[in-house]
């Protein structure tokens, strides 16, 4: 499969790391296409799931967060993975 690219993303599930579950993840968000996490912080989408769905998410559900984020803001697409260290750093400070 072909790398995402930041041109072709049309919808949810064309964007890295984005399979059903989290483009089901997104719309419980209100986010129903990729321009919509432009500006987004993932942290608070991520406490806006845990709430939305009443229950506790693996935190790597922020690092998929970060990393669509980042790819709608910057066009660089990296792995979930990727961000998971800045994820502890951040969540270590709070």
């Amino acid at each position: 499969m072909p790398k995402p690219s930041f041109e072709n993303v049309r919808k949810l599930e064309d964007l890295p790391n984005v399979g059903k579950a989290t483009a089901g993840d997104l719309r419980l968000l209100g986010i129903d296409h990729p321009s919509g996490l432009v500006g987004k912080d993932p942290f608070e989408m991520y406490e806006s799931l845990c709430r939305i769905t009443c229950r506790r998410h693996d935190p790597c559900v922020m690092d998929v967060f970060m990393s669509i984020v980042h790819f709608m803001e910057k066009g660089e697409s990296k792995p979930w993975w990727h961000f998971t260290d800045q994820r502890k750093r951040v969540c270590q400070k709070s």
